[in-house]
């Protein structure tokens, strides 16, 4: 697909499009500059996570849609003190004998997002609920700091 006819010549897209469009086949042949399978996979669980994050006066809210998983499939992390990583795995329901799908249009298999927390951010102060399908994780703030008064020295004379 040539990007330039959409306007889109960016190096970004083409490199998302070779990505998405890499098939597992010659999974083990190794190619100079070419991304890992494990990138691979882990960029398309990424791009298939929606989500939404609000600020509030005294929080960040990130809202991702999670119908139909349950608490143990879904995982809330803190990595490096300042990235949220939202992740989890949504599985095919077992079949059941005399019973075949005509159609597969809900997504399975692992989900993730990342996302890097601003200086404010109160990392021991982080929450999480899942009602009605939405997972909603609120991240404090920390307060801001006061400011420093002056201070006044003595002058001594000598």
């Amino acid at each position: 697909m040539d990007f330039r006819v959409m306007g889109l010549e960016s190096p970004l897209f083409h490199t998302l499009h070779r990505m998405m469009d890499m098939s597992d086949e010659g999974a083990g042949e190794k190619t100079h500059n070419a991304p890992t399978q494990t990138y691979v996979r882990d960029a398309k669980a990424m791009a298939a996570t929606a989500a939404d994050v609000k600020e509030y006066p005294n929080s960040y809210v990130f809202l991702v849609d999670m119908p139909g998983l349950k608490s143990g499939d879904i995982k809330v992390q803190v990595e490096d003190d300042n990235v949220l990583l939202i992740s989890g795995e949504r599985k095919r329901e077992e079949e059941k004998e005399g019973v075949k799908y005509l159609r597969m249009e809900r997504r399975v298999g692992k989900f993730m997002r990342k996302f890097v927390l601003p200086e404010n951010a109160n990392t021991d102060a982080i929450s999480a609920v899942c009602q009605d399908g939405v997972l909603s994780v609120i991240v404090q703030k920390l307060p801001p700091p006061e400011p420093k008064k002056p201070r006044t020295i003595e002058v001594k004379i000598a």
